[in-house]
């Protein structure tokens, strides 16, 4: 039976996915796995394997699919917690990892600032855009990522060629830069050997023998293996020989290519014979009969790696070389005997299959299906490495699994004589390759014996003694289980010939005959290249972390899925970061937010500021609402603002009144105005009035009413009408005259200032603001020549309201975002709010358009008899808080508040900080908070940012009951949702004139 798990936004690299695949299906009573992530080529695995369930089609890009077919529900619940310590111990790992860790491009270049190459082993979907990064960013890029469309790397190489940069792919497997092993490399001697490869294991075969034979490599350069194809015309292998023709250390050159395009071919040789730098050039495929001028033809590997050391140093370079093998062959076996090949390195596979077609040429190597690189009568040569073989699966380089079992299948075969095998180590590799085949070749060799076949096993070993694994113990151990070694691909090629009765033509003699072509201009090596292989590399890895292991000081950038994975997010995120003006016009909200000016300068009824308050109007929280569509409390507090601007006399009436239309509505927003909760503002009620002295624009906000049955949550029985007609008649007066006495107004950029030292954050917490707030206006209160009664029932209110201040902020951020509205730029939020139904946004750059998406239902703590049923979906205008950077946005300035709204402990705190510091532009260094070290609270939501890593803002708010007249029942934390942003960056793309699907 089929079980699906989903683990939503849980993104793990895919091979760490498929060795748990394979760890989990060796489980007993689970039949078949399969564990990746959520992409449309995954799927299609899943669907081929059968394993394609509805939940699992469903499954975002980010989301890890976990596919059971097991025996019951418990061995499923066994699986599941093994696969929740696997993934455990995964991230302890990272955390012990001596890399650096970072989560984006602006903390991986402040982690190391004189990075000079990124190193990118990301799902190849999603490769393009990081690699279009790091060349921006002035890195060379390093890119291990398969499956790049050939238009990508095309434009690509062509970026990187114009920036003078070097990239080192896609699907590039190999590199040594200045000694420092990339991904599948091998620990070699340094030396005067400069390579450059369109061919990872060519590459590491020809440097390991080098190494073998006494020599030493200064730099291999990889190019990835389409490099030399017509379309790509070699841009990065020409661009690597200019460099390395220029390096003084190098005194060889050595050019490897699986077969290349002919015109790019010759290229590439016309470019080698311009050089002053002998050189040693393999196009694996031909046999040369000469060599030419400066440039030495090598038919095979071992040649070449023979030719380069003689060469480096200074000898003459052989007429032939000898490539006997070490073992002797004593009999023939029958002529009914087959060679099978099991290779895990492509390159040496293609290397056996043509020496295997120049000995014995009448073999057809038939169709190559199924990763065969030569199938006929007498020989199968396969490509354990094929995409057929890997799709889901690591790579036999990586994971033995394969391997044993086509051992299983083939050696058992009575047709098989020979098992030609090739042994990888070095960084990447399986550190227990050879362990874990010997068991299986020991057990085959066994079988055939009682059976009284002949069977032998030949393997080559691509490796040297300074590799993880050992040359020479890994030898010794397939030695052992009875395994023929040899040290070269074409010695053991050649012996598993000979033991059939064949050979592959002695090598023929080669003059080097004098060149008379064409030269061409070489250019001088950039600055960047220089540097590249004058310096240390500088590693900032993106992606497999263990990659990053054997590079010194390399920073660990812990890459998730860009935009969710949507393609045309990511390439609407590139375009839209191009625009040189960006970051100018964003510094400019960002200026307007820092310098801002609030001072609150009056109490007044509503009507006289906002005129739009005419007649049976009222303001409502959120994005534009019609009554209809409004939830229970914000229903609730228009039937009080009825009952209170004395519309009607009864609850009924007031619901027949709006029902029937006949109240207008609109968003407080809409007139430079903000309201909690509900956020209904009626006439009447009084308004605190806030100026931005920066801009001189005004905002307002309606008084916080205290605790209780409040109007805010939608309460309006006769206690909540009668506060607010007290509010109305003794608290706004009261305030108003007080603050004319100060001149100027009070000013609130102090009282914020010292309140978030003080423990608030502004949203859930304004204790310390509230009573700096009260400490300010109780001298201005108690000099009033007013009846002593008002003097006292209003200080005593606002020494019992806590919350008081909170409106005061709602108000200040209003006029905060309302001055820097005034530039219609750049890609800040200058607005979020919700109305119970949507959760509205808007961007700096789109004036006043809204974007809009479903709104979230607060999680959080509630009060007794009340649970998370209970919870109305969020609502009100006092997520103007966080939008410029407070209430849960600086959830560490306010640790007292933390448990209370359901977030854990300081250190959960300090978490939400950070994570909201990513999708911010700056810091706010007027709002310093001790808790943070002293960093500023965060400014500037960009909506790039958020839909970059889908880390949406948080919002501290209260809950309200669904149902109208119950009130509050608990406060916790809402998510804005991520579609009002990522709708915001499609529209302002557009505004720009970028069209998503164009590159």
């Amino acid at each position: 039976m089929l079980y699906t798990v989903i683990r939503e936004n849980s993104y793990q690299d895919s091979i760490n996915l498929m060795l748990l695949t394979n760890k989990i299906s060796a489980l007993p009573g689970v039949t078949e796995t399969q564990i990746m992530m959520g992409t449309d080529a995954n799927k299609d695995i899943f669907k081929s394997a059968g394993l394609l369930t509805a939940e699992a089609e469903s499954a975002n890009p980010s989301d890890m699919m976990i596919v059971l077919n097991a025996q019951d529900e418990a061995t499923v619940q066994l699986a599941l917690e093994e696969i929740e310590k696997s993934l455990n111990d995964i991230s302890s790992k990272k955390s012990a990892s001596k890399a650096r860790e970072v989560h984006n491009w602006t903390a991986a270049l402040e982690a190391s600032p004189d990075a000079n190459i990124a190193l990118i082993s990301i799902p190849g979907v999603y490769a393009a855009s990081e690699i279009e990064n790091a060349l921006n960013n002035g890195l060379h890029a390093f890119v291990f990522s398969d499956n790049v469309s050939e238009d990508d790397e095309v434009r690509l190489k062509k970026l990187a060629h114009e920036k003078g940069l070097l990239l080192m792919g896609p699907d590039c497997g190999t590199a040594i830069i200045g000694g420092v092993p990339f991904a599948f490399t091998n620990h070699v001697r340094t030396g005067n050997i400069g390579l450059v490869g369109a061919s990872g294991t060519g590459l590491q075969e020809v440097t390991s023998l080098i190494d073998q034979l006494g020599g030493g490599v200064c730099h291999a350069i990889g190019t990835g293996g389409h490099d030399l194809s017509e379309e790509v015309g070699a841009l990065t292998m020409k661009d690597a020989i200019v460099g390395l023709a220029s390096y003084d250390p190098a005194s060889v050159l050595v050019v490897i290519s699986k077969p290349p395009a002919k015109t790019v071919r010759d290229e590439v040789v016309e470019l080698l014979h311009s050089i002053d730098k002998p050189v040693v050039a393999l196009f694996l495929g031909e046999a040369p009969t000469a060599h030419s001028g400066n440039v030495y033809f090598a038919h095979t590997l071992a040649e070449t790696a023979r030719l380069a050391v003689d060469l480096a140093a200074g000898r003459d370079a052989a007429p032939r070389y000898a490539s006997e093998p070490r073992n002797t062959v004593t009999s023939i076996l029958p002529g009914d005997k087959r060679i099978v090949g099991l290779y895990s390195g492509g390159t040496l596979a293609s290397e056996a299959a043509m020496l295997i077609k120049e000995a014995m040429p009448s073999e057809n190597s038939g169709k190559k299906e199924h990763g065969f690189v030569m199938q006929s009568e007498r020989i199968e040569i396969i490509d354990l490495g094929d995409d057929v073989y890997t799709q889901g699966k690591p790579h036999p380089m990586i994971d033995p699994s394969t391997r044993i079992q086509f051992i299983g299948e083939k050696a058992v075969l009575p047709e098989t004589g020979i098992v030609l095998l090739d042994i990888v180590l070095g960084e990447g590799s399986s550190l227990d390759m050879v362990d874990a085949l010997a068991p299986a070749i020991t057990e085959a060799l066994s079988a055939a014996k009682e059976q009284g076949r002949p069977l032998y096993f030949v393997a080559t070993i691509c490796g040297t003694t300074s590799d993880p694994q050992n040359y020479e113990q890994q030898r010794d151990i397939l030695e052992a289980a009875g395994v023929l070694v040899e040290e070269s691909n074409v010695q053991a090629t050649r012996l598993a010939l000979q033991l059939i009765g064949a050979d592959i033509p002695a090598e023929a003699e080669k003059a080097v005959m004098r060149y008379e072509g064409a030269t061409v201009f070489v250019p001088s090596a950039s600055a960047a290249v220089t540097q590249l292989l004058t310096t240390q590399p500088r590693v900032v890895n993106i992606g497999v972390a263990g990659f990053a292991e054997a590079i010194p000081h390399a920073v660990q950038f812990d890459w998730r899925l860009t935009a969710g994975g949507n393609l045309k997010l990511i390439r609407l995120l590139s375009e839209v970061r191009k625009r040189e003006a960006l970051q100018e016009e964003n510094q400019v909200i960002i200026d307007d937010y820092k310098n801002a000016a609030p001072y609150l300068m009056d109490v007044v009824q509503a009507s006289t500021v906002i005129p739009e308050l005419n007649g049976k109007v009222l303001l409502h929280a959120g994005p534009p609402l019609a009554y209809g569509d409004m939830t229970g409390p914000m229903q609730g507090s228009c039937v009080g603002a009825a009952l209170f601007e004395g519309w009607a006399t009864n609850e009924a009436d007031a619901r027949e009144l709006l029902e029937k239309g006949g109240v207008q509505f609109m968003p407080c927003h809409f007139v430079r105005a903000v309201g909690p909760m509900g956020g209904i503002t009626s006439a009447h009620m009084p308004v605190l009035v806030v100026e931005n002295k920066l801009k001189g624009n005004r905002a307002f906000c309606t008084m916080n009413e205290g605790i209780g049955k409040v109007l805010r949550f939608g309460a309006f029985d006769e206690e909540v009408v009668t506060r607010l007609a007290w509010m109305r008649d003794t608290l706004g007066p009261v305030l108003s005259r007080a603050l004319q006495t100060i001149e100027g107004g009070l000013n609130l950029s102090v009282i914020i200032a010292k309140a978030i030292t003080m423990g608030d954050e502004f949203h859930q917490r304004n204790i310390a603001a509230s009573l700096l707030f009260l400490k300010e206006l109780t001298p201005a209160i108690v000099s009033l020549d007013i009846d002593e009664d008002k003097k006292k029932s209003v200080i005593e209110f606002l020494a019992k309201t806590d919350q008081f201040f909170l409106n005061v902020m709602m108000a200040t951020g209003k006029a905060i975002v309302d001055g820097a509205r005034t530039s219609e730029h750049g890609t800040v939020v200058t607005t979020m709010t919700r109305n119970g139904k949507d959760f509205g946004i808007r961007v700096s750059g789109m004036g006043d358009e809204w974007f809009t998406a479903p709104v979230n239902t607060p999680q959080g703590l509630f009060f007794t008899g009340f649970t998370q049923d209970d919870a109305n979906p969020d609502i009100g205008d006092s997520a103007i808080t966080e939008t410029i950077g407070v209430g849960a946005m600086a959830m560490i300035a306010a640790p007292g508040v933390v448990r209370f709204v359901g977030a854990g402990g300081f250190e959960d705190a300090l978490q939400t900080s950070n994570d909201m510091a990513e999708i911010c532009i700056a810091h706010n260094p007027n709002w310093t908070i001790p808790t943070w070290d002293f960093k500023g609270a965060v400014l500037g939501i960009d909506i790039c940012k958020v839909v970059e890593t889908g880390i949406t803002p948080l919002i501290n708010t209260g809950i309200a009951h669904k149902n109208a007249g119950v009130g509050q029942v608990g406060a916790g934390t809402v998510h804005a949702p991520l579609a009002c942003f990522e709708k915001a960056l499609v529209a302002y793309a557009q505004k720009m004139g970028i069209d998503a699907d164009k590159r």
